[in-house]
C-alpha cells in the first residue's frame, strides 16, 4: 500500500512513523460553559477512547477534581457530567497534524480548530491552555482570531514531572478561580 495513501509519511525515527491525523473527537460544551480549556492534541489513548485525557498517567481529571473539590470521574459519562457540573469547555487546539504517536515534539503541518462554536455559543470568561504546546500553537493560530488571550496552565502530561499533583493543582486552582 502506498504511504501517503494510509496517511502515513517515510518520515520514521526510531521505527516510529509518522502520521497525517485529523482529530477525531468533537469539543466538549454547552451554552452554560464558563471556562475553555485547551489541549494541544488528543493522545493516542485519548484517540482509542474518543474522549480527552484518556491515558491513565495524564493527571487532567485528577487535578480538575481537585481544583473543583470534586470526585475524580473515571468513565466518559462520569467524565462529561463533570464538565458539564462544573460548566468547563474542553477541546485542543490542533485539528489535524503529523504526529508520531504521542508526541508533542513530533508536531508538523498544523491545521488549527475552529474555536468558534465553542465561543458563539457559550459564555467563556476564561480561556486556558494546558502546557507549552498549546500556548504556542493557540498564539499562533487562534489569538488573532478569537481576540483573547489564553492564561497558560503548566501541563498535566506525566512527561512534565518536574510539576508534583499538589504543586499543578495549587496553579491551576489560582488561575481558574479569576475566572469563576
Amino acid at each position: 500500500m502506498d504511504p501517503a495513501a494510509s496517511g502515513r509519511t517515510e518520515d520514521k525515527v526510531g521505527g516510529r512513523v509518522k502520521e497525517h491525523i485529523i482529530h477525531p473527537i468533537l469539543p466538549y460544551f454547552d451554552e452554560r460553559s464558563k471556562i475553555l480549556i485547551l489541549g494541544s492534541f488528543p493522545s493516542v489513548k485519548s484517540r482509542e477512547q474518543m474522549f480527552f485525557y484518556g491515558h491513565p498517567q495524564n493527571r487532567f481529571w485528577k487535578v480538575v477534581a481537585r481544583v473543583f473539590e470534586d470526585e475524580v470521574p473515571d468513565t466518559i459519562p462520569e467524565k462529561k457530567a463533570f464538565l458539564t457540573k462544573h460548566r468547563i469547555a474542553l477541546w485542543d487546539v490542533i485539528g489535524a497534524c503529523d504526529i508520531m504517536g504521542s508526541s508533542d515534539a513530533s508536531i508538523e503541518n498544523v491545521m488549527p480548530n475552529d474555536l468558534s462554536a465553542i465561543l458563539d455559543t457559550s459564555d467563556i470568561r476564561g480561556i486556558f491552555v494546558n502546557g507549552r504546546t498549546a500556548e504556542k500553537y493557540y498564539k499562533k493560530y487562534a489569538e488573532q482570531e478569537t481576540h483573547q488571550k489564553a492564561v497558560c496552565l503548566p501541563s498535566t502530561s506525566p512527561a512534565n514531572a518536574a510539576w508534583s499533583l499538589d504543586d499543578l493543582t495549587r496553579f491551576w486552582k489560582e488561575e481558574i478561580r479569576k475566572c469563576l
